[in-house]
């Protein structure tokens, strides 16, 4: 009977001592929370993200080779896919051809008109040889006319014989017709520099039209080059293949997406914070990040930047609260929280994954 009173007074003391155990556990949770409240902000609407690239084809054909798998890794500048070149590399031969035809036709007229300028430069030098046929026809005219008028008087006193003058008489129409004929002479070359400059002229006219289409023949050739290297197609980064939806043989279009390249090194958070959490919210804050899918894991970040606007401007449906139908919703601001890339290292984190944040705004 004294055992049982013994006992039931043990159980009387312990009692009031786990009630009281659990209350300062109880209020120490408490003041926890409201300490853990005055200086941070947190939220578990927050998602871990990456880059993520779409592989995408930039011309037409067929695929011939697939050197990827599902979830496989690959480096920038891998092969990931190789399309059927055969059209292509008959356009870039097409393209060659109607480029050396276009610089034979560039060399032809260049060759003309270093002819024709030639010819120009000759005839030049003809019309001063002439023009000086000419001056020398005049001042033997001259001469000549000066001898007549001379013997002429001399024959009127007997002081020359006939014979004489009429020797004077036809040296003087003599170069009378010489400087018709030089003056003729000059009159054809001027005509004829006059043709060989415009000649020349518009020979050397076809030049630039012809370097024109030589440099756009280039150009055409540089285009068929380049949709040719467009047959293989490679990864733009470093990541990890997804959601591959290619198979050989399949025809792809341009800007067809084929693949999506995730790269898992450069990861970040988004956490939308209630419009109410932002007012001691600054960039460049210390940020705890907890991600689900492992327990114990605390990453440490900061803030990057605060959207200027809220997550609901950008969705497909915004509210309209001038449609007389308003009802007063609590919106959220898309945060980015950047890590230290050390803090990243090994951690096999993926884009999508749920986290809770927790901003020190003190």
């Amino acid at each position: 009977m004294e055992t049982t009173v013994e006992a039931t007074n043990k159980k009387n003391k312990i009692a009031p001592i786990i009630a009281g155990v659990l209350f300062l556990i109880i209020i120490a949770f408490i003041v926890n929370k409201v300490i853990h409240g005055m200086n941070y902000e947190e939220t578990d609407n927050a998602q871990l993200e990456a880059n993520i690239v779409p592989v995408s084809s930039r011309i037409s054909s067929f695929v011939e080779k697939i050197y990827v798998q599902d979830n496989q890794f690959v480096k920038k500048g891998d092969t990931l896919v190789v399309l059927n070149p055969s059209d292509f590399a008959i356009r870039v031969k097409q393209a060659e051809l109607a480029f050396a035809n276009a610089q034979a036709q560039l060399g032809v007229i260049g060759s003309n008109t270093k002819t024709a300028t030639v010819n120009a430069s000759a005839v030049s030098s003809n019309i001063l040889t002439t023009k000086a046929n000419a001056e020398a026809a005049k001042v033997r005219l001259w001469k000549s006319n000066q001898e007549y008028e001379r013997y002429g008087k001399l024959l009127q006193l007997q002081s020359v014989t006939q014979q004489q003058f009429d020797a004077v008489k036809a040296e003087k129409e003599t170069a009378e017709k010489l400087l018709t004929v030089a003056e003729s002479q000059l009159s054809a070359a001027r005509e004829q520099s006059s043709a060989s400059q415009s000649q020349a002229s518009s020979v050397g006219s076809q030049m630039k039209p012809a370097e024109i289409l030589a440099q756009q023949r280039a150009e055409e050739v540089n285009f068929a080059k380049l949709n040719l290297s467009y047959t293989v197609i490679l990864a733009p980064e470093d990541g990890y293949v997804s959601k591959k939806n290619i198979q050989i043989g399949q025809l792809l279009s341009p800007g067809q997406t084929l693949m999506y390249i995730v790269n898992s090194d450069d990861i970040w958070t988004v956490a939308n914070f209630k419009e109410t959490q932002l007012e001691k919210m600054k960039v460049g804050q210390e940020v705890d990040v907890e991600v689900d899918a492992y327990s114990g894991l605390k990453l440490k970040g900061k803030v990057e930047s605060i959207q200027s606007a809220t997550g609901n401007k950008f969705s497909l449906i915004p509210a309209d609260n001038a449609s007389g139908n308003f009802v007063k919703v609590v919106q959220r601001v898309p945060v980015k929280i950047t890590f230290d890339s050390k803090d990243l290292k090994n951690k096999a984190l993926k884009s999508g994954m749920n986290c809770t944040v927790s901003v020190h705004v003190k």
